[in-house]
């Protein structure tokens, strides 16, 4: 009965170690859910083409399923994804310009560090984002969380992504009024 029980027991432990995320943020600030927010170009720090806007509209859903109703995102058109971009701050502050522009409280930004199946039999998929709450007055950073999470070798790209998307900002969004 023990020698059972044991092999039960490190095989779920196994199962759990199979799906591992990590998550480092800070404080949830006091924003408010009613208050205009935009949705700011995500970098791509990845090789994986779009990677970036694909993170975007991840975390605009979840946004709007945490009651953030008033969401602009940052127009396509204006938006230069490219692989290895040494500009990201410089559009980042552009992008802030026409927040500000838009009358917007609150912006999200983010940076996609990993975005892939991993090599190998299983070919298990995993992502890796930083997400940032910006006061858009003043620039300054009120919130930020990273965090990377693999899943097994039968789950979907977005779906191990909107899950690590979803745990960070439950996070930041955690005292939100």
């Amino acid at each position: 009965m023990t020698t059972t029980l044991r092999a039960l027991l490190l095989t779920a432990l196994a199962l759990l170690l199979g799906a591992c995320s990590t998550l480092d943020r800070s404080a949830a600030p006091a924003v408010e859910r009613q208050a205009q927010w935009v949705v700011l170009p995500f970098a791509n720090h990845t090789e994986t083409p779009l990677a970036g806007q694909r993170a975007e509209s991840i975390a605009e859903a979840i946004l709007h399923s945490q009651g953030i109703s008033k969401i602009k995102r940052y127009p396509g058109n204006l938006q230069q994804e490219a692989l290895f971009d040494a500009g990201d701050r410089k559009q980042q502050e552009e992008a802030l310009v026409w927040a500000r522009q838009q009358g917007a409280r609150y912006a999200l930004a983010g940076a996609v560090d990993e975005w892939r199946y991993k090599v190998g039999v299983d070919g298990e998929p995993a992502a890796g984002v930083a997400l940032q709450i910006i006061d858009v007055t003043s620039g300054d950073t009120l919130w930020s969380g990273t965090g990377g999470k693999s899943g097994w070798s039968r789950e979907a790209l977005s779906a191990v992504a909107q899950q690590l998307i979803r745990s960070l900002l439950d996070a930041g969004l955690s005292a939100a009024r």
